[in-house]
């Protein structure tokens, strides 16, 4: 069974969205995986733009609704951005060839992670967002490796 640590934040705002994901990206490198799970408009692209920004990012950042898939190449750190919304049933992640987007070279932020059920690496940080009054709570879970990382975030 994998461990899990917990911690909860309220964002007011897309800025403090953001500050989160920039946050996080100092300590982030390839072979890392996060999910964000969350309702349509709860800020999962927002936060996966903080952290492109956070790691020097200064191009545009797509949500990838409709391509499935945008990637980044930030120095040598390879970024695959997922959003698996579209996705009716785990299959489709075998069918896709995705998998072979988890490298050691590279980090891979997922949106709609549920989608795939229990098919993702078991070392992760999962971070769900939800929408509260003008802005949202976010719970992020390390597990595994993550656990102990989560506490610092």
């Amino acid at each position: 069974m994998t461990t899990v640590q917990t911690s909860r934040k309220y964002l007011p705002d897309a800025a403090a969205t953001m500050r989160v994901g920039a946050d996080l990206a100092p300590g982030l490198h390839g072979g890392m995986t996060i999910t964000l799970s969350g309702e349509l408009g709860s800020g999962k692209t927002t936060l996966v733009r903080g952290i492109l920004h956070g790691l020097g990012w200064t191009g545009p950042v797509k949500s990838p609704t409709y391509t499935l898939l945008e990637d980044y190449l930030i120095s040598s750190l390879y970024l695959y951005h997922f959003d698996f919304y579209r996705f009716k049933e785990p299959a489709e992640w075998e069918d896709s060839g995705f998998a072979e987007y988890f490298r050691p070279d590279a980090l891979c932020l997922i949106e709609w992670p549920e989608r795939l059920d229990g098919l993702l690496p078991l070392d992760r940080l999962d971070i769900a967002l939800e929408t509260q009054g003008q802005g949202r709570r976010a719970k992020l879970n390390g597990r595994g490796k993550w656990r102990a990382r989560v506490g610092s975030i």
